[in-house]
């Protein structure tokens, strides 16, 4: 060191961090879309997408939900539910799924041609589209021979194709197994993963399941998933309870729907509308998901089954879906509200840190914060000075939710006892984090007795 004489400053690194926070439930949605019509190239690549507009811009827009899952998404997340931002992974590829056919000599006095809706490629034509889908083709004369017309075919679409993979011979993911770029890509970590419709098939949601148990080797979020209200599936109430059992949707990190909503003639899965409750119930809460999404107002007129059917739920039938860990919709005191605490789950397990879901998020939620608060730390001298940071930073940060009643309480502690020699020459830390989430009160109960004690005001009126 140089030789110095007067008066030096230096700097240490900040003793208390602060927390590092992400979107509690960013939805990360997987399904199809008519790319065609905006992004041909947009096939198995995440997009991180804050309005409507910009939705559409990338994904085009097509009011056939059954075949373009992502849409209605886009339609009850931005234009019922007004949430941003999402990330939405489209696996219609119009190369892959789509067909051709002949085309024919087309005449028009207008100038243009309509050819249909679901047209990808009408020989090398430039092509576009109304807000139907239509695609349309301008004639510089009064006629053109068009040779070969392509049509997207969506319902080619298979699981395989959202559940997806890695390739060996391209080097590239698909499908959920994109849930693992998310953050890396968009530094946002997933909170809830949707597959409108693909969801209802026991091997897309088995997927979902293991996804929300590990995204990107680090973090932990929730799934959303329908249980199908057809014929092959639950179309009754009481249907529903055994056909979830049997299909395994019974995970901690899963919340199991049922049956479909509907609003002005449109019909949603339940799973797309509960991601929107959810998200609009965190961004009243400091996007800090310690509330429950039971008991919010949905946007929706009725309940159907997959066929149309209304489905009129009592109250006792409802909590007997609640009952057996499955979240439904209640029309109540105030309207339709979603209904049901419990995560799929229950009743198997009765573990409060895995049956509520508040409680569940909340669990995942500061644990990912954990993570990505300290990471910076990672690789840093083992002395009592880190030690501390990280026991006081997180601290600080619990006893703020507790201040503000998101957390009942809790703390950290490094323990002697779960620290040994052999791990910290390891290069191992560990800490003992407790936190207590307030539960949802699930059953208020007034117990009122008569008391005839009070009928001595009678006698105190005469005098």
């Amino acid at each position: 060191m140089a030789f110095r004489h007067g008066v030096y400053k230096s700097e240490v690194p900040t003793s208390i961090i602060a927390p590092s926070q992400g979107l509690a439930g960013l939805p990360v949605i997987v399904g199809t879309a008519p790319v065609f019509m905006a992004d041909k190239t947009c096939v198995n690549v995440p997009k991180l997408v804050y309005t409507y507009e910009e939705a559409v811009s990338i994904f085009g827009y097509s009011d056939d939900w059954e075949s373009y899952t992502l849409c209605e998404f886009i339609y009850s997340q931005f234009a019922l539910y007004g949430q941003a931002p999402c990330v939405l992974i489209n696996v219609f590829d119009p190369e892959k799924h789509s067909e051709q056919s002949n085309g024919a000599t087309y005449t028009s006095t207008t100038g243009s041609v309509n050819l249909g809706a679901g047209i990808i490629a009408a020989d090398n034509l430039p092509l576009t589209y109304d807000d139907d889908g239509n695609a349309f083709i301008t004639l510089t004369g009064s006629s053109i021979k068009v040779e070969k017309l392509t049509k997207a075919k969506p319902e080619n679409v298979t699981d395989a194709d959202i559940i997806g993979g890695y390739s060996a011979s391209t080097g590239k993911y698909t499908g959920l197994e994109l849930i693992n770029q998310v953050f890396q890509k968009f530094r946002v970590i997933p909170g809830l993963i949707g597959c409108p419709k693909f969801s209802e098939h026991s091997a897309v949601a088995a997927v979902m399941r293991a996804k929300a148990d590990n995204v990107s080797g680090l973090f932990t979020c929730t799934s959303v998933v329908d249980i199908p209200s057809d014929s092959s599936g639950a179309p009754k109430y009481s249907d529903v309870p055994e056909w979830k059992t049997r299909n395994n949707y019974t995970g901690e990190r899963e919340i199991a729907c049922w049956p479909k909503v509907a609003l002005g003639g449109r019909t949603y899965h339940m799973s797309t509308q509960l991601i929107g409750v959810m998200n609009k119930t965190d961004s009243s809460h400091e996007d800090i998901p310690y509330k429950s999404p039971s008991n919010e107002l949905m946007q929706m007129d009725s309940c159907v089954t997959a066929g149309g059917d209304e489905v009129y739920l009592t109250l006792e039938q409802a909590n007997y879906l609640n009952s057996q860990g499955i979240v439904t919709a209640l029309n109540w005191t105030g309207g339709w509200r979603s209904w049901g605490n419990r995560t799929g789950a229950y009743p198997a397990s009765t573990d409060a840190k895995d049956v509520f879901i508040p409680v569940r998020r909340m669990m995942d939620f500061l644990g990912n914060e954990f993570i990505t608060t300290f990471w910076q730390k990672t690789d840093q001298p083992m002395t009592p000075r880190l030690i501390r940071t990280i026991v006081n930073s997180f601290n600080l940060y619990i006893n703020s939710m507790a201040a503000r009643e998101m957390l009942l309480g809790g703390r950290v502690e490094f323990r002697e006892d779960e620290n040994a020699y052999t791990d910290l020459l390891n290069g191992i830390l560990r800490f003992h984090i407790f936190i207590t989430p307030p539960l949802p009160a699930e059953v208020i109960e007034g117990i009122f007795e008569y008391d005839p004690a009070y009928l001595s005001v009678l006698y105190e009126a005469l005098n």
